[in-house]
């Protein structure tokens, strides 16, 4: 089990890791030291093979995280956030393991605490939550993947409208612009994120992580390489044992069991 930890609650239930932020009273703020657990967390979910589908929420019912722990950027000079080793690192780790990352966005994704909804690959998001690139008014620019990823998913024009104003937007705006997947209401949000889990894990979680390296692989590369990577992967999913499960069930007209492998 990983931790213990200060500020993450980690439950692992079944085959599915839940880590929810856990600074209520700070709106679930990412200070140095909960981004530090964050990433021992996410390490740990990655590393265990029992665990197929990694949650991430936030405590309370009011922020999924409304951002970084401003009161921590007062003294903070440019060469200290060069040598900062957790700015990125829960993207990274999360775009970079092969399981897939839910988001379930339980309130105010606000600045970082947008980023990191972002860098997850499926979002549920209450109908109440509110959405946003906040850092210009608190001055600063997004510094943990906003600038890269939300031009992906909404385009420049209208990226530069919500970082330049710092515009909070409602969730079913997020889901219009292609941000969210789905926006359910409150009372909901749990049911919902857990009856998606479900059909998850229907699927083979070895052939899912290769299908989420090759999808992430088209965002940085050319089409004909892309088209590449994917076809030397689809030819590497026959050597894994769940790929003659799914055959053999489709044929056996019955349900697979998969294995992960």
């Amino acid at each position: 089990m990983a931790g213990p930890y200060q500020f993450i609650i980690y439950d692992k239930v079944d085959s599915v890791a839940w880590l929810t932020l856990n600074r209520p009273d700070a709106l679930n703020a990412q200070s140095d030291e909960l981004r530090a657990e964050l990433v021992d967390a996410l390490e740990s979910a990655s590393s265990d093979d029992e665990i197929h589908v990694v949650v991430i929420t936030g405590a309370g019912d009011k922020a999924f995280s409304a951002g970084a722990d401003v009161a921590q950027y007062l003294t903070r000079v440019p060469s200290e956030v060069v040598k900062q080793k957790y700015m990125l690192r829960p993207f990274e780790l999360i775009r970079n393991m092969t399981k897939p990352v839910i988001a379930m966005v339980n309130g105010l994704a606000l600045g970082a605490g947008c980023e990191l909804m972002m860098s997850c690959d499926l979002i549920v998001a209450a109908e109440d939550a509110r959405i946003g690139q906040t850092e210009v008014r608190v001055g600063l620019m997004p510094g943990g993947g906003g600038t890269q990823v939300l031009p992906r998913l909404v385009g420049e024009k209208r990226a530069k409208e919500l970082i330049f104003l710092g515009r909070m937007i409602t969730a079913q705006e997020a889901l219009e612009l292609g941000i969210v997947n789905r926006v359910v209401p409150r009372e909901q949000l749990r049911e919902a994120t857990e009856a998606l889990i479900q059909e998850l894990l229907r699927n083979s979680p070895a052939i899912i992580g290769l299908a989420k390296i090759a999808i992430n692989r088209s965002l940085e590369t050319p089409l004909s390489a892309g088209l590449s990577y994917e076809r030397d992967l689809f030819a590497l999913a026959f050597g894994y044992e769940d790929q003659k499960e799914g055959a053999a069930a489709f044929l056996e007209k019955r349900k697979p069991t998969y294995k992960g492998k």
